[in-house]
């Protein structure tokens, strides 16, 4: 896989919810939980499924920072 954006997460899907038109996908990435709002034509064609790995891609134009 090839893609520009710079943080691709590799993890393993925990959760598959689909609603009428789009899925909520949960991707555990070491222990951390990263949830992605895809369509469930996109589930399909890409066949996600409970136990398959697969990739959170995070593109953003800007990246904030919080403390406590």
């Amino acid at each position: 896989m090839k893609i520009s954006a710079r943080n691709a997460l590799k993890g393993k899907i925990v959760e598959v919810t689909k609603g009428a038109t789009t899925s909520h996908v949960k991707i555990d990435v070491g222990g951390t939980v990263v949830t992605a709002s895809i369509t469930n034509a996109s589930v399909d064609e890409l066949g996600l499924a409970v136990g398959k790995d697969a990739y959170a891609v995070i593109k953003a134009s800007d990246v904030m920072v919080g403390v406590d």
